[in-house]
């Protein structure tokens, strides 16, 4: 329980949230299982219900997904998530030696862990806008959620990782980077999952 109210501080307070993160003492898999699991549902669920009963706006009409294309949209959107997040860590945790941030490994692991988690936490909250999956909402909702984990991101490295802000805003910039790769590669395997005829199917 302690965990998960760190995700109602990241948004009421996030400095004082940082500081509350970084003394707790939490194994990887505490941190990873406590949040990311449960959250990762949101947007795949109200994805899977968005685009089989609402619709969305498809060249002038309401397109509609059937339910085991959507189903099987949603299973590979969960599965990626859990991966990219856990990766994301994985790359902060390698960072955090590369900028010689100061910490045993185990709580260099739940750190950049921690950080991977409580990043993404605004952007699988806004999923939920997916119930309703018109393209100019999703773009809106999900643009802010993506510039408040951005914010998040400059805030959170300097308390979480207690290091210079100088040092912290080229470490930051360098996990936003990687961030930002990773989006992209994601878009270009689903273009190219759905080349191979295993895209949508439409009702």
């Amino acid at each position: 329980m302690k965990l998960l109210s760190h995700t109602i501080g990241i948004f009421t307070n996030p400095d004082k949230e940082w500081r509350a993160i970084r003394s707790d003492k939490h194994s990887f898999l505490q941190v990873f299982l406590s949040h990311v699991p449960i959250l990762a549902l949101i947007p795949c669920i109200a994805g899977y219900v968005g685009v089989t009963l609402v619709g969305f706006e498809l060249g002038g009409h309401v397109a509609k997904l059937t339910p085991a294309s959507a189903l099987a949209l949603a299973v590979t959107t969960y599965i990626a998530i859990l991966i990219g997040i856990y990766l994301v860590g994985e790359f902060i945790n390698w960072m955090a030696r590369a900028y010689g941030v100061e910490g045993d490994e185990p709580t260099l692991h739940y750190e950049g862990t921690a950080l991977a988690v409580f990043l993404t936490t605004p952007v699988l909250l806004a999923g939920i806008v997916m119930l309703y999956p018109q393209l100019w909402l999703v773009v809106a909702v999900m643009g802010l959620a993506g510039a408040y984990a951005v914010y998040l991101l400059y805030e959170g490295i300097p308390i979480l990782m207690n290091m210079s802000k100088e040092r912290a805003f080229l470490y930051a910039s360098a996990v936003l980077t990687v961030g930002l790769v990773m989006m992209v590669s994601v878009m270009v395997c689903s273009v190219i999952v759905w080349t191979m005829g295993i895209g949508p199917v439409y009702q």
